[in-house]
C-alpha cells in the first residue's frame, strides 16, 4: 500500500509539474540538486549508460558543453540502467568513467530509471504525452536528449542515432541559446 501511494505521489507530482525546473535530483556525489538553479540557461538533458554502443556520445556532449557553456547551454547527464543493463555501475565508478574516459566535465546526477514502474518523476514528465505532446513518449533506448528552454520547458527531442555535434541538434541549440 505504502509502494502504491509513494508511486501515486510521485507521477501525481510530474504530471503537476510546469517545467523542469520544479524538479530536484541527487548529483553523482549524492547532493540534492534542484534543477531551478539552472532557470535562465538551456538545457540538454540526456539518459547516458557507459557500456552502451552510444557511448562514445559522451565526447560529443563535452565538446557542446565546452562550446556553448559560456552562451548559457548546460548539458545533464543522467544514467540509467533501464536498457539492456548498459549501467550497472555505481555513481562512483560512473563519475570515475566519464572523468577518465572522457573528460566529462558537464553535470552528471545520481543513476535513476527512465523507465518503467519505478521512472524517475523528471522522466515521467519528459515522456509524459499530455504534458508534451511533441516530445512524449517511451524512451526506446541510452542518450536519448531533450532540449529544454531557458524557462524549463521542453523544445525538443533528439534520439538515440542523433549525435551531439550533428548539424540538427546544433541548430536546436543555437535557435534556443538565440531565444531570450
Amino acid at each position: 500500500m505504502r509502494t502504491i501511494l509513494a508511486a501515486l505521489l510521485l507521477s501525481t507530482a510530474a504530471f503537476a509539474a510546469s517545467s523542469v525546473h520544479e524538479f530536484t535530483l541527487k548529483s553523482l556525489a549524492g547532493a540534492p540538486t534542484p534543477l531551478a538553479q539552472y532557470k535562465g540557461k538551456v538545457m540538454l538533458i540526456v539518459n547516458v549508460a557507459s557500456q552502451c554502443g552510444y557511448t562514445y556520445q559522451y565526447e560529443g556532449l563535452q565538446k557542446v558543453f565546452m562550446k556553448y557553456k559560456d552562451r548559457g547551454l548546460v548539458v545533464a547527464g543522467f544514467p540509467a540502467n533501464n536498457f539492456g543493463e548498459q549501467e550497472p555501475g555505481t555513481d562512483v565508478e560512473i563519475g570515475a568513467f566519464c572523468r577518465s574516459k572522457y573528460g566529462v566535465t558537464f553535470p552528471m546526477f545520481s543513476k535513476i530509471s527512465v523507465a518503467g514502474k519505478d521512472m524517475a518523476p523528471l522522466y515521467q514528465f519528459l515522456t509524459n504525452t499530455t504534458i508534451n505532446p511533441k516530445t512524449g513518449g517511451p524512451i526506446p533506448w541510452n542518450f536519448t536528449k531533450y532540449l529544454v528552454d531557458r524557462n524549463g520547458k521542453v523544445l525538443a527531442r533528439f534520439d538515440s542515432a542523433i549525435e551531439p555535434e550533428s548539424k540538427e541538434l546544433t541548430r536546436a541549440i543555437e535557435q534556443a541559446l538565440a531565444a531570450k
